[in-house]
């Protein structure tokens, strides 16, 4: 009997084994957030890490199966990894079939210097030069490896430490480069489904790999990240569908009940709506009177 490759083995495994808990998920959001569309040329971050890596196979395997025709660029930003960082991304690369193309930046020098939020202004660098590179390429989107846990992780950052309710979007116009867009098609897969689906295929990935990733209490915002982390886990033990709630509380907005909310940089205050009510209130009791 001829033994499949291991590269297509590990496909198997996101389109037969993980079905449901990855490459369903993975579907229902490209479908549910018109994430993908004809002709569009899409540039697949890959930092080399779990999340972008089957990310990464989980656009291979639609675009091989899907019916809608749209190109993939696999794209590597070395911000300046150590030589065995970089050498675990080739050869995970190249052991996942995945054809990339790198590009080098000096991201991490340009911030080692940095003593407040050293992750926040590195991950926007990143962004940038993700963007511009794709751009160069011909791509008008790039997609990231953003999960579920990522988007909830978010949302409560923001109430507990922003005093603000916002999330992490499904897809995002570029302000600042014409005509491109970010997706991000892992949002409704959840984390301990990505590490069961490398541990089954025996995958081993770099994690953040920057110089700062020892030292994670000296960055707030990856502190905190961290916080919701823990705290997550913990709601869970209580509430076994905590995750879920809080997900859907950000589709389930009930503007009626907001003391106030944003749209498009205009603040608006429940008073606002509540004294124009109440004056057309008195006016048809008025009426009803005559």
């Amino acid at each position: 009997m001829e033994t499949l490759e291991e590269y297509k083995q590990i496909e198997r495994s996101i389109i037969k084994r993980f079905r449901k808990e990855i490459f369903g998920p993975f579907v229902r959001a490209i479908k549910k957030y018109e994430m993908i569309e004809p002709n569009d040329k899409i540039a697949v971050c890959i930092s080399g890490g779990k999340d972008s890596m089957l990310l990464a196979k989980c656009m291979q395997e639609i675009l091989r199966h899907g019916k809608m025709p749209f190109e993939l660029v696999f794209l590597v930003m070395n911000p300046g990894y150590n030589k065995e960082n970089h050498e675990k991304i080739l050869q995970n690369a190249e052991k996942l079939n995945i054809p990339i193309t790198i590009f080098e930046t000096q991201i991490f020098d340009a911030v080692k210097e940095i003593k407040d939020s050293p992750c926040y202004l590195c991950a926007r660098m990143r962004r940038g030069y993700l963007y511009s590179k794709a751009k160069e390429l011909g791509c008008n989107k790039i997609a990231l490896g953003h999960h579920f846990d990522d988007v909830i992780e978010t949302i409560l950052m923001s109430i507990l430490y922003g005093a603000e309710m916002k999330t992490m979007m499904p897809k995002v116009i570029s302000q600042n480069f014409e005509n491109m867009e970010l997706i991000r098609p892992l949002y409704f897969v959840k984390e301990e489904h990505i590490i069961k689906w490398a541990k089954y295929n025996n995958l081993d990935f770099i994690r953040c790999a920057c110089r700062f990733t020892e030292n994670l209490e000296n960055d707030d915002m990856a502190s905190k990240r961290l916080e919701m982390k823990k705290l997550i886990n913990e709601l869970r033990k209580v509430y076994e569908n905590v995750d879920i709630n809080i997900m859907q509380s950000a589709h389930n907005v009930n503007l009626d009940t907001l003391i106030g909310y944003k749209k498009d940089g205009v603040e608006y205050d429940f008073l606002d709506l509540y004294n124009k009510r109440k004056q057309e209130k008195i006016k048809k009791d008025k009426k009803e009177d005559k």
